[in-house]
């Protein structure tokens, strides 16, 4: 039995999402962000980092979105979340770690600007982020074109969930994601699995993207 400490449309999106895939026993702990949740002494406890998602097995807590889909991906074998031993998964892996470390810690920069020293980006810091993250969507977008339509060519994994919801997270930004052409493709792939749908419908976010028929 899994308990995923999570708040809706944050990291914690993709470790729901491996959940469902895998058809695994979990509960859900809302930990409110707007609400200050995530600095409760009782969280802290569990996660001295004060952020989400925090996943529970077998009453000890395992932090970063990251490493908690390498985790259950590998705990699932048969969930199809990664694929089997071989080159595909080193690839797997090396794709998880670079969405995470070049994409997911921009997009941190890009929320939260007291962690660059800002009350509120200045127009240079906020220009010069948003060319960042548009450069990795540059490398995602011809990759997917060459060798798609998911990272891994033709079969979804774990790192296809994971680069949804990093995708998801710039829909408010001058330029989305869903700009690119392979990459917005991508996004209706796995926005139509059944543990996308599920989880929307259970966190209660938006949908998104658009209908292509908009």
């Amino acid at each position: 039995m899994y308990t995923l400490y999570y708040c809706p449309g944050t990291a914690s999106m993709v470790v729901h999402l491996a959940l469902l895939e895998a058809g695994a026993v979990y509960e859900l702990k809302l930990v409110d962000v707007e609400k200050n949740q995530q600095k409760d002494p009782a969280y802290l406890q569990l996660n001295p980092h004060g952020v989400v998602p925090t996943l529970v097995i077998d009453g000890r807590p395992y932090l970063e979105s990251a490493a908690l889909l390498m985790l259950i991906a590998e705990r699932h074998p048969q969930s199809g979340l990664m694929p089997a031993a071989g080159a595909e998964r080193d690839m797997w892996r090396q794709w998880i770690i670079y969405l995470s470390h070049g994409l997911q810690s921009n997009f941190r920069n890009w929320f939260y600007p007291s962690g660059l020293g800002y009350v509120k980006h200045p127009e240079e810091v906020s220009r010069a982020l948003q060319e960042r993250i548009a450069a990795i969507w540059d490398q995602l977008d011809q990759h997917l074109g060459k060798n798609g339509p998911y990272l891994l060519g033709a079969g979804c994994s774990g790192a296809d969930l994971y680069l949804t919801m990093l995708m998801r997270w710039s829909r408010n930004m001058p330029r989305p994601a869903t700009n690119w052409p392979a990459l917005e493709n991508l996004a209706h792939l796995v926005t139509a699995r059944d543990s996308w749908k599920k989880m929307v419908e259970i966190e209660g976010v938006e949908a998104w993207p658009k209908s292509r028929t908009n």
